[in-house]
Formats: structure tokens, C-alpha cells, sequence
């Protein structure tokens, strides 16, 4: 059971706890368990609260002397696991009994008329959907046409029922806690009898998508810490960002995200939370320049402190460290220079004893004995003329490498077809006649450079933790895209193309 609940780890909040304390007992006829626990939502994950090691004949009780965090919670055992949800808000001495018979529909609440009324939402429900089961019993012997109609007709009139529940519910729950529940699980779809009249079917999904997403936070209040503690709040924002932003670019992410933490006040637990959330999700994303979204929470949120008091000064160092590495490497950005070598000058390079140097001030002193000599051999990145480039780092015992790079062979004969393309392979390590005699069989007839004299730190410049690495570039060696398997190049450069010409 324990492994079912799971504890906030990716950073630390101090719950603030106010004296007062809590006695939650719950009596629930024919419960054989000795042992119960009791849990709580909290941003899409759940963990436990308190333990009862004494359940005496179907008596449970939890108490404490510190106050609890208000939002939905749950029962647990070990037999059945989650057992029922109920509130807890500003009456933290709550008395429920049921039976386990039928422990959902029996279940009550002595002295919390909220929770009386949650519960007697649920029954409703359950009361719906035993009665639809009935009504399918009752097409047994029907023809698929007349047991079609029938459904179809009964489904009509317990939907129009559902929705005036719906509606007289949140109405006579509004301002309470319940109905801030309600209101975040409820979806904000336009009505058929709002609809306007509009030309075609595309304009009508156009006008309902645009409806939907613009009155998607409607009376979500941002301010309310106790909505992060539900089972629908992480839920509700992971739909927004996965399904209605994310698909706009990273800059609409930005844009949107801007708006949901600005909707919460300033170091307040809804605020941590969601800049929490937002950090691991665009950290390392999966989606091609989506990490410009890191940096634009680093930039305006941690550099200027709005974001205090979630990490600590060695985590934000290393964040804001990662983010300088990110930043450059964005896509719309030039890329950072290299200075580098080819094979040919490689080998003049390690008769000056670079290949053999053993420490960084042995390498130092050979650099500026030779650098009259070295500086003409460079192959700047800048000075490559295409209208693309292929930028790849890439190591010869990488096991990824040896089966990109006879790939990359093959693209990059096809693409100078269609396009003039050069393909700058850089070699990550100083191996010369290794990576010498595989360029050689291998065939890779690319640009081939290395950085023999150590001069480029490109493993930092180019934050390459893994190879291979890829980075296409325009004629003015802006990065337009990157991180991509060879294969997918010629796809990217010919949605660059498209874009290119409709602009």
C-alpha cells in the first residue's frame, strides 16, 4: 500500500502549521483491519498524512496536535487501498460513518454539512449510473435499432438531469470549498445555444477551441492554496500546457505561463508549486526549443529573486549555470564560434608535442611557443559558405555515433542534391590516427575538424554531455535547429524552407 502514495520530492516546502490540531474518527460497520491510514492529494501526487495502528471494531481515529493542510483526503487500508475522499477545510474535528457494505453510498458526515454534501454528490452519481446500467438490461431482446433509440432517448434525458444538478449544485455551493472543487473539475466548454451562426465546420472548431481555452481558468483562484491539495488541479494544468499551448511554440508557453504565476500571489505555496512544476517540465524537454522556456523562468524569476525561497544558493547556482550553457545554444541564436583543425594540419599540430602534452600548463606553453604557427590553420565555423550547415560532434567509440554517422554520408549526398549543405563533423577527443582511419573508411567525406590545441572549452560552449550532437544552421550560422537524429535533417531544413519562403 505504501508504495501506491508517494512523497513531494523535487523540492522542499515548510508546511505552515497553526496549534489547534486535528481528530478525524471514522466508524465504518463490518471493517476488519487492524491498521488505516490517512492521505492527501497534493499536485498530482498523494502521501500519507497520519497512521491508526489500532482500528478497534471498525473505529478509526486519527488525531494530532498540529493542524493540517486543508484540501480533499483520503481513507486507506490495506485490503481495498483508497477507501473514500472527504473535505477537510475550517472544521478540522470531523466524525464520518458508513459501512462496508456499501461503503460509498452509506457513507455520512455528523457535523460537517460540507461534507454531507460532497458525499451526497457522490451518491448521485452512483445512483445515475446504477440506473443506466438497468436501462441496458432492459434492451436485452431488442433489435440494435429500437435498443439504439432507446439508449439514445434515455442518455438525452439523464444528461439534461446531470447538467441542472451540476448547475444547482455549484450555485448553491459557490464561495464555498466544494464549490471551488466543482469549478476545477468542471470543464469550460461553449454551449450548443451560445453557439453563433458561423460559414463552415472548421470555423465552428476554430471558435469552440478558442472559446475553451480562453474561459479555461474561469473562477480558479490562484490565490487558494487549498486547490493544491485535489485530485484535479495538476491534471487541469497539464492539459492546458500539453494539449492547448504546447502546440503554439515556446513562446505562447511563455506567455501563458506568465499569466498562471502572475495568478498567484508572490511566495506563496501556489506560486512554489507551479514555478516547481514549470522548472521540471521545460528543463529538459522533449520537444526541439522548448528550453528557451527554462531560460525565461531563469532570466525573469530566479536571477531577480521572485522566485525565493523554493532552492537553495547551490542548487540556484547550478541552475543558473546551466541556464548560461542553454542560453547561447537557443534556437534563433548565432552560434558560438570555433576556432578549429583539420587533418592535414592535425599532424603538423602534433609534432609540436600537443598530442603528448600531459597537463593544461604543458599544453599553455606549446600553445603560445606555436601560435604564430597555429593561427593560419584554423578553420573558423563562421567562414563556412552554405546556405545550411550541419554542425555534428561526435566521437569514434560512441556506439550512437557509428551508426549516425554512415547515416549523416548518405543524407548529406541527397541534400547537396536538392541544396547547398556542408556538413562540419567535429571529433570530441584527441585520438588523431583512430579518428583518422575511420574517416578514411568510413568515407565521411564532411568537413572534418577537431580541436587538437584545446582552445574552444567546446564541450562546455556547445554543452555536450553525449554525443552525438547536431545543430543545423542558416547561411548566417543561426541555429534553427538541433538535437535531432541525422535522418530527420533533410525533413527540418525543408520546413525551414517552406518557412523561409512564405516569410
Amino acid at each position: 500500500m505504501k508504495k501506491a502514495l508517494t512523497i513531494l520530492s523535487f523540492f522542499t516546502l515548510t508546511n505552515v502549521f497553526s496549534q489547534g490540531g486535528y481528530e478525524i474518527k471514522v466508524s465504518i460497520k463490518n471493517f476488519t483491519d487492524s491498521v488505516a491510514y490517512l492521505a492527501k492529494y497534493n499536485f498530482g501526487k498523494q502521501y500519507l498524512v497520519d497512521t491508526c495502528k489500532k482500528v478497534q471494531k471498525g473505529t478509526i481515529v486519527f488525531k494530532g496536535k498540529m493542524d493540517l493542510d486543508k484540501g480533499v483526503y483520503f481513507l486507506v487500508n490495506q485490503q481495498k487501498g483508497h477507501m473514500f475522499d472527504f473535505l477537510l477545510n475550517e472544521n478540522t474535528k470531523l466524525n464520518f460513518t458508513s459501512d462496508m457494505a456499501d461503503l460509498q453510498y452509506n457513507l455520512k458526515s455528523v457535523g460537517s454539512k460540507e461534507n454531507e454534501d460532497f458525499f451526497a454528490y457522490t451518491r448521485f452519481y452512483m445512483d445515475k449510473n446504477k440506473a443506466f446500467s438497468e436501462l441496458r438490461e432492459k434492451t436485452k431482446g431488442m433489435s440494435k435499432e429500437d435498443s439504439t433509440k432507446f439508449i439514445s432517448e434515455k442518455v438525452k434525458v439523464f444528461s439534461d438531469e446531470v447538467a441542472k444538478f451540476e448547475k444547482d449544485v455549484t450555485a448553491a455551493q459557490k464561495g464555498k470549498f466544494f464549490g471551488d472543487w466543482l469549478n476545477l473539475k468542471a470543464e469550460k466548454e461553449v454551449k450548443d445555444a451560445d453557439m453563433p451562426r458561423l460559414k463552415n465546420a472548421t470555423d465552428s472548431a476554430f471558435y469552440r477551441f478558442n472559446y475553451y481555452k480562453n474561459h479555461y481558468w474561469d473562477g480558479i483562484n490562484f490565490s487558494d492554496d487549498r486547490l493544491l491539495r485535489t485530485q484535479f488541479l495538476e491534471t487541469r494544468v497539464n492539459k492546458y500546457f500539453d494539449q492547448l499551448i504546447q502546440q503554439l511554440g515556446p513562446d505562447s508557453v511563455i506567455v501563458e505561463m506568465d499569466k498562471v504565476l502572475k495568478m498567484c500571489p508572490p511566495q506563496s505555496e501556489m506560486f512554489k508549486y507551479m514555478f516547481v512544476y514549470f522548472m521540471v517540465n521545460y528543463e529538459n524537454h522533449k520537444l526541439m526549443g522548448f528550453d528557451k522556456v527554462f531560460v525565461h523562468l531563469v532570466d525573469n524569476y530566479i536571477r531577480t529573486k521572485k522566485a525565493g525561497g523554493i532552492y537553495d544558493e547551490k542548487t540556484i547556482e547550478k541552475i543558473i549555470e546551466k541556464s548560461d550553457k542553454i542560453k547561447p545554444l537557443l534556437i534563433g541564436s548565432i552560434a558560438p564560434e570555433l576556432m578549429l583543425i583539420d587533418t592535414i594540419n592535425g599532424k603538423i599540430v602534433n609534432k609540436m608535442g600537443f598530442d603528448t602534452a600531459q597537463t593544461s600548463e604543458s599544453v599553455t606553453k606549446l600553445y603560445y611557443a606555436n601560435m604564430q604557427k597555429i593561427t593560419p590553420m584554423y578553420k573558423p565555423l563562421s567562414s563556412i559558405k552554405a546556405k545550411y550547415t550541419v554542425l555534428i560532434f561526435w566521437d569514434v567509440e560512441c556506439g550512437h555515433c557509428q551508426t549516425e554517422m554512415p547515416k549523416l554520408v548518405e543524407v548529406y549526398h541527397e541534400l547537396k542534391k536538392k541544396t547547398d549543405v556542408q556538413v562540419v563533423a567535429v571529433y570530441t577527443l584527441q585520438e588523431f590516427e583512430k579518428w583518422r582511419k575511420y574517416l578514411i573508411s568510413k568515407k565521411l567525406d564532411f568537413i572534418n575538424l577537431y580541436d587538437p590545441v584545446y582552445i574552444n572549452n567546446m564541450k562546455n560552449k556547445y554543452d555536450i554531455f553525449s554525443t552525438p550532437k547536431v545543430f543545423i544552421l542558416d547561411e548566417k550560422k543561426t541555429i534553427i535547429a538541433k538535437h535531432m537524429p541525422v535522418d530527420k535533417i533533410p525533413e527540418l531544413i525543408e520546413i525551414h524552407e517552406k518557412k523561409f519562403k512564405t516569410n
